[in-house]
């Protein structure tokens, strides 16, 4: 009796512990996307190309490290740490799969503020000159980095809690032209810290408001003490670069592994300094000594983070901007999600953990990230191969780069920074397609080289938002006709009959960046259903009318009737574009998203009602196929061309059929 009373209990225990254990499976899987891809990682297929890329990615993560680490205006081997141990956090909790994190420009500006506010250069001669017992560095060099960390730790904790309170649904304000601009504006700024460095100059640190003009202005004054051998060193160091590396980018489909320029010229570099002594010969700079191994954790000086509260928003908000853009631009490219919200908690604890390691705020690169996907990575399986290499040269190789040339460095950094300055092209496509866009872009570039990235992200997305809010009042619904009762019957023969239906979906409000993704969700989700419905049709074939972005405010798709359509039919969509009263680059990015989503699954796609300028934004914008009209005066036409085509195939069909 005792025995099945137990029995009895334990099933009922686990009937109530089975749900429990499953939402936490669920949790676990959604929180550590790392569960999720390496349990069906395929060793076969992702494990050469992860290596080769990890291999090139930790070339880069290296140079970059020690480059950003001197940017950020601490010893470079804090830079060497920023490459290692965010790459490996963001491995376990981001969504990335070809997002290369650690050392950031865009953070080591920001940081650098904190760190030459707090412990200014001038104070090196007034700090005791001791050794301290971690690494052999001094009290000074021990002082920067504290700060360093605390902005690291608070910008973590910053965006921890932006993850806590779920504020990745607001990244909507972060529109495409806001983050282009932000970022070329931050590739300027970082460009103009290198200037020293490319022509053998001491210059000081300039912090204040238009200190890119500033420093300019210092450097034509004081044009008389450039080193000439540090810029015929710097002009030929990125001539090799560029060069290598556009023909690297013409011949990657020929050959199976790209030259690695930056690790050749690092080494050629340091040798050709160490044999002919520039250091002392011509005065150039070098990198000095590198210490080998990695401290023992510590935690960041807390007794400063009210000092450092306004840099460390700005990490948390710049890092994560430009970051959670290479993120999306990945996800787009290899047709994967990425959860906002995540992001959030994977670039935090990023900051927060590795601020207890001596490093410096880090955030995703997009130089990194381009090279990692280009090279042929798979999966995040590159970025922690990259690591080891990583940590091989902080235990084994780092003293040898004592020797490399400042203004060699500074010349891998600009090369690198080629992909955010050639942005500047986006200024031609915002023009052509919406020039409040364009106008965001310029004003939100000015406000960052004058001031800062975190001063022109938020003067950017305040401009979006009031012109959105400026235009939306103006804005007309058009309903000329009801459209809801509309049925266009459809039949052709062919061995039978065959049944096509053509859905005709209404846009009646504006698309803008408020809008766009729920448009494009909404849409697919239509497409989906229909595709996975398999129950039979009748005869007849009925056109229904769909209404999208009835409510503005979460551009909800309300779908009327829907009838499933079978999975080996011609399936049609006519965008009734009537309604729509005005649109900027984000919509028509996602109008021209939706017509090559539907080309993808076999869906044709017209539009009707289609002002002018929509036409030649999308037209400009996509790159659109010219061959197939998509473009119509009204519904009616678009039906009759979908039913002509269909008639056509049908006829060609018949043909091939009475000719066997």
């Amino acid at each position: 009796m005792t025995g099945a009373k137990r029995k009895k209990k334990s099933v009922l225990w686990s009937k109530v512990k089975a749900p429990h254990c499953e939402g936490f499976k669920q949790w676990c899987r959604r929180r550590l996307p790392i569960l999720e891809w390496a349990l069906h990682y395929n060793l076969k297929e992702n494990l050469l190309p992860d290596t080769v890329s990890g291999i090139m990615l930790a070339v880069q993560q290296v140079t970059q490290g020690l480059a950003f680490a001197i940017l950020s205006s601490v010893h470079p081997v804090f830079g060497l740490y920023g490459s290692f141990f965010p790459a490996i956090i963001y491995a376990i909790f981001g969504m990335g799969s070809h997002v290369a994190t650690g050392t950031c420009a865009l953070t080591s500006l920001i940081s650098a503020n904190a760190v030459e506010r707090l412990v200014p250069s001038s104070s090196q001669n007034l700090t005791k000159q001791s050794n301290t017992s971690i690494l052999g560095l001094s009290d000074f060099e021990m002082e920067r980095i504290g700060i360093a960390a605390s902005v690291s730790f608070l910008g973590g904790v910053i965006q921890v809690a932006m993850f806590a309170l779920q504020l990745g649904g607001a990244t909507f304000l972060l529109t495409e032209p806001v983050i282009s601009a932000m970022t070329t504006g931050a590739a300027t700024n970082v460009l103009t810290s290198q200037v020293k460095h490319l022509l053998g100059m001491k210059i000081p640190y300039i912090s204040r408001p238009l200190g890119l003009f500033y420093l300019y202005t210092y450097v034509f004054e004081n044009i008389k003490s450039v080193r000439l051998e540090a810029l015929l060193l710097s002009l030929l160091s990125i001539v090799v670069l560029v060069i290598v590396k556009e023909l690297n980018e013409q011949f990657k489909k020929k050959i199976k592994a790209v030259l690695p320029v930056d690790l050749v010229l690092v080494i050629a570099a340091s040798f050709a300094c160490y044999y002919t002594d520039m250091e002392n010969t011509y005065g150039l700079d070098v990198l000095g000594h590198i210490p080998k191994g990695i401290p023992l954790p510590r935690p960041p000086s807390m007794h400063v983070l009210s000092a450092v509260i306004t840099e460390a928003f700005g990490v948390a908000l710049v890092g994560y901007a430009a970051s959670l853009a290479l993120a999306q631009e990945c996800a787009k490219k290899f047709k994967y999600s990425v959860d906002d919200n995540q992001e959030f908690l994977a670039h935090g604890l990023s900051n927060v953990i590795s601020s207890f390691f001596f490093c410096i705020p880090s955030a995703a690169a997009k130089g990194r990230t381009t090279s990692l996907y280009s090279t042929g990575a798979k999966t995040q399986v590159a970025c922690l191969i990259s690591c080891v290499f990583v940590l091989t040269v902080i235990y084994t190789i780092g003293p040898l780069l004592y020797w490399l040339p400042m203004c060699v460095l500074a010349s891998i950094i600009v090369v690198g920074l080629k992909g955010m300055l050639i942005q500047f092209r986006d200024l031609k496509k915002y023009w052509n397609v919406d020039k409040i866009d364009w106008g965001i872009w310029v004003s939100t570039y000015i406000f960052t080289i004058c001031f800062a990235a975190n001063v022109g992200l938020l003067f950017g997305v305040v401009c979006t938002i009031a012109m959105v809010i400026g235009r939306f009042p103006r804005a007309k619904t058009l309903n000329i006709k009801n459209m809801n009762e509309m049925e266009f019957k459809m039949k052709t023969e062919m061995d039978g009959e065959t049944q096509q239906q053509v859905k005709i979906i209404s846009i009646n409000n504006p698309l803008v960046f408020l809008n766009a993704k729920k448009f494009h969700a909404d849409l697919m989700n239509i497409i989906q259903k229909e595709r996975a419905s398999n129950q039979p049709f009748d005869d007849t074939n009925k056109c229904e009318q769909n209404s999208l972005l009835n409510s503005l405010s979460n551009g909800n798709c309300i779908e009327e009737a829907s009838q499933p359509c079978p999975e080996k039919r011609a399936c049609s969509i006519v965008l009734d574009c009537s309604g729509l009263a005005f649109f900027d680059s984000s919509g028509v990015s996602v109008l021209v998203e939706v017509y090559r989503d539907c080309q993808s699954r076999s869906v044709d796609v017209s539009l009707a009602h289609c002002t002018a300028s929509l036409v030649k934004a999308m037209q400009y914008f996509g790159n659109l196929d010219s061959e197939k009209p998509i473009f119509f005066k009204s519904v009616s036409a678009a039906i009759s061309d979908i039913h002509s085509n269909k008639v056509r195939q049908n006829l060609s069909k018949l043909s091939e059929q009475s000719e066997v």
